[in-house]
């Protein structure tokens, strides 16, 4: 998944003059956020970054935890969705590599909105919607697999691609390891065996792929 997706902007897209401003500082949050961590990041280092008056930026966002929550709204927006290789460990395969190059690169804007999230509790509410939303759009490679016949359904979507992703995870945001070409292949590998021994079966009747997700969301409600 594209964790560095952070770079974008414009949740609500609101127009005029308040969605420059809006551009303006949230492009602003970023680059300072991976250049001064979380304690260098301040209301006044983004106004004077973004060109936008100290007064506007603290009236709309508040504080750092209202602009970090911002911007990872803003990184939801996107037309992200995941790749389609023909496979499902191809298409595991292609999310490892996507979320290993987000970890890896210099700076990575992913590491340090995750590192943030630890000092922010509007910033952590703010990434696990990030999370819940490409995680159900991640659905799809379930569905594909299902309808290519490599899953016998039901299959708990967001449980396989989870297994997939987090060795990914572990290696580079616990583990602070180099990253290691192989692993998001090896993981992607292990996910798709374990899914075809049946780890990730959903209990019987339940929805699985692109309903499960739809229905989680309608369960949890706005703003969860």
């Amino acid at each position: 998944m594209d964790s560095g997706a952070a770079r974008s902007a414009g949740a609500r897209r609101p127009g005029g003059r308040t969605a420059r401003v809006r551009e303006k500082v949230l492009e602003a949050v970023g680059p300072l956020l991976v250049e001064y961590g979380f304690d260098g990041l301040t209301v006044d280092a983004v106004a004077a970054r973004s060109g936008v008056h100290r007064a506007t930026v603290y009236r709309r966002w508040r504080d750092v935890g209202g602009l970090l929550a911002d911007a990872l709204d803003a990184a939801g927006d996107d037309g992200w969705r995941p790749p389609d290789t023909g496979s499902l460990e191809g298409d595991l395969r292609a999310l490892n590599d996507e979320v290993q190059e987000a970890l890896t690169e210099e700076p990575s804007l992913a590491l340090a909105m995750i590192a943030a999230s630890f000092r922010s509790e509007e910033a952590a509410r703010s990434l696990r919607r990030f999370w819940d939303e490409r995680y159900a759009r991640c659905t799809v490679v379930v569905d594909r697999a299902v309808a290519r016949g490599e899953l016998e359904p039901p299959v708990d979507a967001r449980k396989l691609v989870v297994s997939s992703t987090s060795p990914v995870y572990h290696h580079r945001v616990l583990l602070h390891a180099p990253s290691d070409p192989e692993l998001p292949a090896e993981a992607a590998r292990a996910a798709v065996l374990a899914a075809r021994a049946g780890a990730f079966r959903s209990p019987p009747g339940a929805p699985s792929g692109r309903r499960a997700a739809d229905q989680a969301a309608a369960e949890a409600g706005p703003g969860t």
